[in-house]
């Protein structure tokens, strides 16, 4: 990220551990006074440096069901068939994030589904049916834990 200072690394970090934090708590945390980080925060987020603020769920809560991470083959690897590919993912909010690989396969998703009989359904109407799909590898998730 061009531009970015070791203030604006130390925001990142910061935020990166806890993005409600305050300006106030922030400042102190980074060694700048409120106003100033506010501003650096703006910048970046116009930069794109922060591109948005999420809220990560606790896996134990019934509504979320089951993680399932999904290693998906493409085809072909042309930026056309990559290009659909993402476009038709972004289709499914069942598909929480998916990343383009290096190795083996193409993509890794992840993906939150009810149950097993859920993903048979998932898979059998969305999965095998995403352009330029020719293999599919799946996973369950059987514990979860995050850093922080």
């Amino acid at each position: 990220m061009a531009g970015i200072d070791d203030y604006d690394r130390k925001i990142l970090t910061q935020l990166r551990l806890n993005a409600r934090v305050t300006n106030q708590v922030l400042g102190e945390a980074v060694g700048l006074s409120p106003s100033a980080c506010l501003r650096r925060v703006r910048n970046l987020e116009q930069s794109g440096a922060i591109r948005g603020y999420t809220i990560l769920l606790g896996g134990s809560l019934p509504e979320e069901g089951t993680t399932a991470m999904v290693q998906v083959t493409l085809a072909q690897q042309t930026q056309d068939c990559l290009n659909r590919f993402e476009a038709a993912v972004r289709g499914h909010p069942e598909i929480r994030e998916w990343y383009l690989m290096t190795g083996e396969g193409d993509y890794f998703l992840r993906i939150q589904i009810a149950g097993i009989d859920d993903y048979e359904r998932f898979h059998r109407e969305v999965l095998s049916l995403l352009p330029g799909v020719i293999r599919i590898t799946s996973s369950f998730a059987m514990r979860s834990g995050r850093r922080g």
